[in-house]
């Protein structure tokens, strides 16, 4: 009596042989396996091979969107963020600026973290791959800020005069400070003094 077929592991599937995907699509299901891969490896370990692998992809459709590791794994992070322009409404400011820090550390403590804190050590002796890294940025922390502002101000919780963009980007700087500097997680004790000692009263208070 023959014994039962054992289900097939993921490394036993032939994935030429998956319906082929284009476009959106495949790009999304590639920057899932991006994360995938790094939250079981981690990113100094992370590979262009698995990554393909991973997303029934091949190598060269990878390469021909991301032409390195780093750009194919900003992008991924990216796209784990959630939509700057539209950051919880709370209803006031204080609510608003907690809601958003604390999903920046949440994010700053999973994959996307970590391949942050792996790309930026990558970036300190490369300065090419810190221009790079630069351009993904993108203002995206701003764009969120400064719909948060607009509702205070709608709200008369701020002066708009008080709104700058310098105020609106100390409280991000703060975060990714104390990433850099002590690492993860972030206590929400931190992110409450910097919304409380910070950001409202810099928000609040009028230019000299």
């Amino acid at each position: 009596m023959s014994s039962p077929a054992r289900p097939m592991a993921e490394a036993d599937v032939d994935h030429r042989k998956r319906p082929r995907r284009r476009g959106a699509v495949l790009e999304g299901a590639i920057l899932e396996a991006v994360l995938g891969e790094l939250g079981e490896v981690g990113y100094a370990r992370l590979s262009v091979e698995r990554v393909a692998e991973r997303a029934g992809a091949s190598k060269a459709s990878l390469y021909r969107r991301w032409p390195s590791k780093v750009e194919l794994v900003m992008d991924a992070v990216y796209h784990l963020l959630p939509d700057p322009a539209s950051p919880p409404d709370t209803g006031s400011l204080r609510g608003d600026l907690l809601a958003v820090m604390r999903g920046v550390a949440e994010q700053l403590a999973g994959p996307a973290g970590q391949a942050l804190g792996g790309v930026l050590s990558d970036a300190l002796g490369d300065p090419d791959l810190a221009r790079r890294v630069r351009s993904y940025a993108r203002g995206s922390s701003q764009v969120g800020m400064r719909e948060i502002a607009r509702r205070a101000v709608a709200r008369g919780e701020v002066d708009p005069a008080a709104v700058t963009e310098r105020r609106l980007e100390a409280g991000h700087a703060m975060l990714r400070h104390h990433f850099i500097t002590r690492g993860v997680p972030i206590p929400d004790e931190v992110i409450v003094e910097i919304a409380d000692e910070v950001m409202i009263p810099l928000l609040q208070l009028p230019m000299g």
